[in-house]
């Protein structure tokens, strides 16, 4: 049985052609009647996908150490905005902020502001943050965040921005040779793949890295504009205020060729095309176009580092030991939330952490020099 989304993405498909893989992303996600994020919590053990926060409050914790560390390194700003993107329920900003406001300076300076396109889960964050005593604003994106110095955080935002895909048809012909992904119709009036029979254009070639325009026929390269647009708004923030991103997501180090686009629903994979704005989409962070893109736009950049070495050097294990010892009869359940946030068979080593700054701060906590 079809979605009332996928019906229309059909009906739309009908009228006006084959779609790019990122509007029909965009339409899954974000569609204000019947996308995913709109209109429902997806989060936790009874949603569809769980994050770090969720697993244990000590992510949260060792990440309000960084941002103690950031408001430090941008000379104790205030105000001091901390910016998170995509903040679920807003568990993870909780715990930052208890870890954060020993001290008493940083407590009375930061300024919450959170980026949420679900009005489900901003209820919920109001609920999770309102008894913390710390201002806290909602603006639609980053653009809109009031200006000032500020750290911004996305723990697993990157991975849901739409991609577009491509598909090299001509080897021979270089960036000339790649052809746009889309989502089209079969003949019984399914959603499927197909690929666009010219070639694309400059726009869309602009995208494509200079180390992956010559690549072998069929292979496919994801790319995200998106990513573009928020270093973009960070270089163009960062030069009027001082400030910090720190992105945590999944992906490989270097850029590499192939389909990661996938759907979750209720913590197990199934078909892109099965329940569309039922489902969670999401792709591999590309995070050498992350640093190549931020180096480019005059931003100073850190990492990638794998999940286990960033949080290891905010203290991740020490803080691990000190809530066994106040918690004995909780030593299992964190043992297994270290495991599982550290181990890399697990999110240690697929999980990066990237940090773009202003020029001329100092080397963030938890990254090498």
């Amino acid at each position: 049985m079809s979605t009332k989304l996928e019906d229309r993405i059909k009906a739309l498909i009908k009228s006006t052609g084959p779609i790019s893989v990122a509007e029909y992303m965009t339409l899954c996600l974000l569609d204000p009647v019947d996308g995913f994020y709109p209109t429902r919590d997806p989060l936790g053990s009874a949603g569809d996908f769980i994050t770090a926060p969720e697993i244990s409050q000590m992510f949260g914790e060792v990440l309000g150490l960084f941002a103690l560390q950031s408001w430090m390194d941008l000379g104790k700003p205030d105000p001091f905005f901390l910016i998170e993107l995509g903040p679920g329920r807003g568990v993870m900003m909780g715990d930052m902020l208890r870890a954060a406001s020993l001290d008493k300076d940083f407590k009375k300076a930061v300024q919450v502001v959170l980026i949420e396109a679900s009005s489900a889960l901003e209820a919920v964050q109001g609920q999770t943050l309102g008894h913390l005593g710390f201002p806290v604003q909602w603006v639609t994106s980053l653009e809109t965040a009031p200006a000032g110095p500020s750290l911004v955080v996305g723990n697993e935002f990157l991975d849901c921005l739409p991609i577009r895909q491509f598909v090299q048809r001509d080897p021979f012909a270089g960036k000339d040779g790649w052809h746009e992904r889309h989502v089209g119709l079969d003949e019984d009036g399914r959603l499927r793949f197909e690929i666009g029979p010219e070639p694309i254009g400059a726009t869309a070639k602009s995208f494509i890295p200079d180390a992956q325009s010559e690549a072998r026929k069929d292979e496919l390269l994801e790319t995200c504009p998106s990513l573009h647009q928020i270093i973009e708004t960070l270089k163009t923030r960062f030069k009027a205020h001082p400030g910090r991103a720190l992105f945590i997501d999944y992906g490989p180090e270097v850029t590499e060729f192939g389909d990661t686009l996938q759907a979750l629903k209720r913590h197990k994979k199934i078909g892109v095309f099965e329940q569309p704005g039922e489902s969670d989409l999401t792709a591999r962070v590309d995070f050498q176009t992350l640093i190549q893109v931020g180096d480019s736009e005059g931003l100073t950049t850190s990492g990638p580092v794998t999940q286990r070495e960033f949080l290891s050097k905010l203290g991740l294990e020490m803080r691990a030991v000190a809530l066994a010892r106040a918690q004995p009869d909780s030593k299992a359940v964190i043992a297994r939330q270290l495991h599982r946030l550290t181990d890399e068979a697990e999110m240690g080593e697929l999980f990066k952490a990237v940090c773009l700054q202003s020029p001329g701060l100092q080397t963030p906590l938890g990254f090498r020099e």
